[in-house]
Parts: C-alpha cells; structure tokens; sequence
C-alpha cells in the first residue's frame, strides 16, 4: 500500500478515487510521565517519553488508515495529513487523526 502526503504518486495515474478515509489513535498520558515532563519543561530538554507516545499513536494512526484504504479496496493512499491534538481536563490525553484520500492507482 502506497501511503502519501503528496497529492499523486509519481509516475502513477489514479483510475478511481474511492473518498477520504482517517486512522485515529487516542493514548493517554501517564501521570508519572507527566510530572517528569513538567520538569523537563522547566529545566530544558525534550521530553522522550512524550516524543516515544506521539510515535506510537502516528504508527497506530497509519496502520488504521492502511486497515480502511484496503476495506475500500484502495491500492494506494494521497494527500495524507497528520494533525495532533491534546485534550481532556488537564491536556492528559493526546489523539493523532491521519487522513487521506483512498483511490486506486494505476501503476506501470
């Protein structure tokens, strides 16, 4: 399965655009983590666990659109975007939406 940002995959022609599809992840942040990541950003750094979670919710976010595109019968993803947002009462949970346009491609 082709997964791109760009809106055609080179030397490919889309014979059939089958609609927009989204893979979603939502994790929640552990409080522990949380607490070593309000220090981190205090003192300076990057914050690996949170940078290891936004990895895992992308790959899980991907893997669902992959799921939904071969549903439809789609060979091939374009014009994905990726967004992150954190919500809940106190920011504690994160969501990473993937969404793309689910076609077949014609590939030579």
């Amino acid at each position: 399965m082709i997964i791109t940002t760009t809106p055609s995959v080179d030397g490919a022609k889309v014979v059939k655009y089958l609609g927009v599809i989204t893979g979603e992840a939502i994790l929640g942040a552990n409080i522990f983590r949380d607490m070593f990541a309000a220090v981190r950003d205090i003192v300076g750094g990057r914050s690996a666990a949170y940078e290891r979670e936004l990895g895992k919710a992308r790959e899980i976010a991907l893997a669902e659109l992959e799921d939904w595109a071969d549903e439809v019968g789609a060979n091939a993803v374009i014009g994905v975007n990726i967004d992150y947002e954190s919500f809940g009462q106190t920011n504690g949970m994160m969501m990473v939406s993937a969404t793309g346009t689910a076609v077949i491609i014609d590939r030579p």
